[in-house]
């Protein structure tokens, strides 16, 4: 039978150098907050409990994450991180793993945490190191004489020939919870920073003679925290770039990787082009052959095979059919969905309405809370005035009608199959099916009006 495994994600940090007044890892990184990320990988190892040690600003960082699967341990007064893993111990199942991870630690990829709870399933403690060129601030590996970890020194506790170590402690580890609890239960404070400090397990364990097997990430990006704005721009950065990486292997064109940012998850088919300065968020789709302008954002949609994004649209939880081209300067909005080969042109939006196929809003209109039929042609200028100032109502366009430019549809109202709207009309009923309907006032021309001049 497989050890269930339990997760402690450190959360209780002030961040003083952040400078805020949000708790540090409700910071976002691609658009989520730092804690979300670590919850995110912890999620995916299928644990049997997740508990969050929060300190700092209260309740705002359960309010703000909002999720009830979720154990919430206050640790206050904070003392240190062994002090910190001491508040999660009543939530832990002592016959399980304890997986234990750091809210401001958001990029530790999920193959090498499966790494960690293989190797503590197997009987050992792993812990997760990584040697740095520059290893000032971080506690220093010792290992005995053997090559064995024997314990961690902080760096302000630590020796000149200790700091010259550079094999460094990332703080996550996986260890039995029954044993954590034990030697948590003998940690002191006598050191320089009058600290409980988690990393004296390790010299608790390796004393037992309790196996301590160091773990490797892949890349020394995955173990980095986040302390200040700069540290967090750094790994938005480092971020970004291994999607773009993700991307590209995958078939996408990037015109240029290190400008684009994914803030949520995007699926692309073949022969997808991206040129610069896109963003993406939330749930985004694109299917085979799409092609995406210059300084489009685009969030919670799917784009089908062929269509074409031109520059600086804003596609918000609509869907694009295949063949379809929107923009440049189009506007999208939720509910939105396009049938196939439709055309939306520059300075156009779109709000709850469906487009039939082939059909053509080229130029400076709004059409919300609508139905357009197939092949229509709706004009520049063209608006369905939807809203009554209590109320939405809908516009129904049947297929192949002719909208002149500078109409107003007055919801709710039908325009039959096939009829056209002179330029210029306001529509309040109905317009028939096959016919020509406009409203319009008589055009005058008054003799001999001379236009007004300045008086001396």
């Amino acid at each position: 039978m497989t050890t269930p495994l339990n997760v402690v994600i450190l959360a209780a940090g002030k961040g003083t150098r952040m400078k805020s007044d949000l708790p540090k890892v409700l910071h976002p990184l691609a658009g989520q907050p730092l804690l979300a990320h670590v919850l995110a990988a912890a999620d995916a190892l299928a644990p049997e409990k997740i508990c969050v040690v929060y300190g700092h600003g209260g309740d705002i960082l359960p309010n703000a994450i909002g999720r009830d699967d979720l154990a919430w341990a206050l640790q206050e007064p904070q003392l240190g991180t062994g002090h910190a893993v001491q508040q999660a111990l009543p939530y832990l199942n002592p016959d399980a793993l304890c997986l234990i991870l750091y809210g401001d630690v958001p990029l530790t990829r999920l193959e090498t945490l499966q790494e960690m709870v293989m190797i503590a399933r197997e009987g050992a403690v792993a812990l997760l190191t990584v040697r740095l060129p520059n290893p000032a601030g971080y506690g220093r590996i010792v290992r005995d004489a053997a090559g064995r970890v024997d314990r961690i020194v902080e760096h302000k506790d630590a020796s000149a020939e200790e700091l010259a170590i550079d094999e460094v402690n990332t703080g996550i580890l996986c260890l039995p919870a029954g044993r954590l609890a034990g030697w948590l239960s003998r940690l002191t404070n006598d050191n320089a920073q009058g600290e409980y400090y988690l990393t004296d397990v390790i010299g608790m364990a390796s004393a037992e003679g309790q196996r301590v097997i160091p773990c490797h990430p892949g890349a020394a990006w995955e173990v980095l925290g986040v302390n200040s704005r700069a540290q967090l721009a750094e790994l938005e950065r480092l971020h970004q770039r291994n999607q773009a990486e993700r991307l590209m292997a995958e078939g996408v064109t990037l015109i240029d990787p290190a400008r684009v940012d994914v803030r949520g998850g995007l699926r692309c088919g073949r022969d997808v082009l991206i040129d610069v300065n896109c963003v993406f968020e939330g749930d985004v789709v694109l299917g085979d052959g799409v092609r995406v302008g210059a300084n489009c954002v685009i969030r919670n949609a799917e784009i089908d095979a062929g269509a074409e994004l031109k520059p600086f649209c804003h596609v918000d939880g609509a869907r694009v059919g295949a063949g379809a081209i929107v923009g440049p300067y189009a506007r999208l909005r939720p509910g939105t969905e396009l049938a196939e080969q439709v055309h939306i042109g520059n300075f156009v939006e779109l709000k709850n309405a469906r487009v039939g196929f082939n059909s053509k809003i080229n130029h400076l209109s709004y059409v919300g809370d609508a139905e357009v039929g197939r092949k229509v042609n709706i004009g520049a200028g063209t608006i369905t005035c939807n809203y009554d100032g209590a109320n939405k109502h809908r516009t129904v366009i049947e297929d192949e009608v002719f909208i002149g430019s500078d109409t107003q549809l007055v919801a709710p109202v039908t325009v039959g199959r096939g009829a056209t709207l002179g330029a210029g009309t306001t529509l309040t009923r109905d317009a028939p099916a096959g016919q020509l309907t406009l409203s319009r006032a008589k055009q005058l021309t008054v003799p001999g009006w001379a236009r007004p001049t300045k008086k001396q």
